[in-house]
């Protein structure tokens, strides 16, 4: 639902990735970002610290007065937090990676699902291989690291006196031999634990972990995923009864599939009130396809077919074809091949990062791609009609801001899925 009133007090909700940061990185986002965006866009944004009803200061959330278009909003922010499941799945250790990689490449590779995935978009299906290729090139090198210290001290042994001359050759090829797997494994071992430490920067361990985590279930959610996005639902119902113009979710990356469950729970238990706040949902750089896909996501092929109809919110979808870690402009529901008769979303938009980024901030950013993923929630120099920061603290719903749009015209809803379950 939207409304052509402005909006003068909103209610955030923000879902992120799979990501082990603490949600306060969200803020600092925020705040930087959105001082950008105000000083090229001419408008007013100021953030405070949330207060909780006893007066302490939110660990989680913040709160942001926009004064844009001559209108004043306060919004409050949320950020639903599941870190710390993240944080726990990530906890495998080198050779439990490893085991990882194999099920999960196993998972995509046996079901048909990454073959699929290919024809939609290459840019995800190269970031989910990444890993794989990357985690393979650091235990070649280990190997062939420990292989070239063992020979070496397996050569050093033959200048070891041991013994009389009948016996030295059996004792020498005994002391190579064990020369050589005392170098080899050390060395191996050791290079693997540098690379695992160098992860900030090559992303690899975390990207595998991130791919395994749906994988694990092929496409089904874990319990301990699926009791929180029960307590994110009672979250957002409870906004819904208060006092507000919107209530907007916000779900970004694998986010996103995550929003389009937990709203679907909450309007199937009728928990979106007739006469209340309008309620919008936002998905932004999203991988649904990577977990649609899989054969057991029946929960999220059910939802995407209900979600897609309900005109009890307005859901837009945001990607940009420059983000080479999201299916830009595949409309999750189409392309995962549960699209019903009468489908009204999303409306699927593209950023369009070549246009709202100037010629020389996309030279800059172009290849950062962990970077660009996460542009939709920054500051674009050359803006058009997507900014996050107008969805967020302007005077407009999010249906009225898109009202009449047409989708992007290089939108893909062509059903490229197997597995079009919805019941489990």
């Amino acid at each position: 639902m939207s409304s052509p009133s402005p909006v003068r007090k909103r209610r955030v909700f923000y879902i992120p990735g799979y990501d082990p940061i603490h949600p306060r990185r969200y803020r600092e986002l925020y705040r930087k970002e959105s001082a950008e965006q105000a000083r090229i866009s001419g408008y007013d944004i100021t953030l405070s610290p949330k207060k909780t009803e006893d007066g302490s200061t939110a660990r989680y959330g913040w709160n942001v007065e926009g004064e844009i278009d001559g209108q004043t909003t306060q919004t409050t922010f949320d950020v639903l937090v599941w870190s710390d499941i993240v944080r726990d799945s990530m906890e495998k250790g080198i050779l439990g990676t490893y085991a990882q990689l194999v099920r999960t490449a196993w998972a995509y590779i046996a079901s048909g699902a990454l073959f699929r995935l290919m024809r939609l978009r290459k840019g995800p299906v190269i970031a989910a291989l990444y890993p794989v290729g990357m985690l393979i090139g650091q235990l070649l090198l280990a190997l062939l690291a420990g292989h070239l210290v063992g020979k070496g001290l397996a050569w050093a042994t033959q200048f070891l006196p041991l013994g009389q001359e009948s016996t030295s050759f059996a004792a020498h090829h005994m002391a190579a031999s064990l020369a050589y797997w005392l170098g080899l494994l050390p060395t191996a071992w050791g290079l693997l634990h540098w690379f695992k430490a160098k992860d900030n920067k090559l992303f690899a361990y975390y990207l595998m972990h991130d791919y395994a985590y749906s994988a694990r279930h092929k496409g089904a959610n874990p319990l301990e995923l699926e009791a929180r996005m029960a307590e994110f639902t009672n979250e957002i119902a409870q906004a819904l009864t208060e006092d507000l113009d919107e209530v907007l979710v916000v779900g970004h990356s694998s986010g996103a599939h995550l929003g389009v469950s937990i709203l679907s729970d909450l309007i199937r238990k009728n928990r979106v009130p007739t006469n209340g706040p309008s309620l919008s949902f936002l998905s932004l750089g999203q991988v649904v396809p990577m977990v649609s896909f899989l054969p057991k996501a029946h929960r999220l092929r059910a939802d995407l077919h209900y979600l897609s109809t309900r005109d009890e919110l307005a859901w837009v979808d945001v990607t940009a074809p420059g983000d080479g870690c999201a299916f830009a402009l595949c409309d999750p529901v189409a392309v995962s091949g549960v699209a019903p008769e009468g489908q009204t979303s999303p409306l699927v938009l593209s950023a369009a990062f070549t246009h709202t980024l100037s010629p020389d901030r996309w030279k800059e950013l172009r290849w950062r791609f962990f970077r660009l993923h996460f542009q939709y929630l920054c500051a674009f120099d050359r803006p058009g009609d997507y900014d996050y920061f107008q969805i967020t603290a302007g005077p407009q719903t999010l249906g009225t801001r898109f009202e009449g749009r047409p989708p992007s015209p290089s939108t893909i809803s062509i059903p490229a899925n197997k597995f079009t379950g919805m019941a489990a």
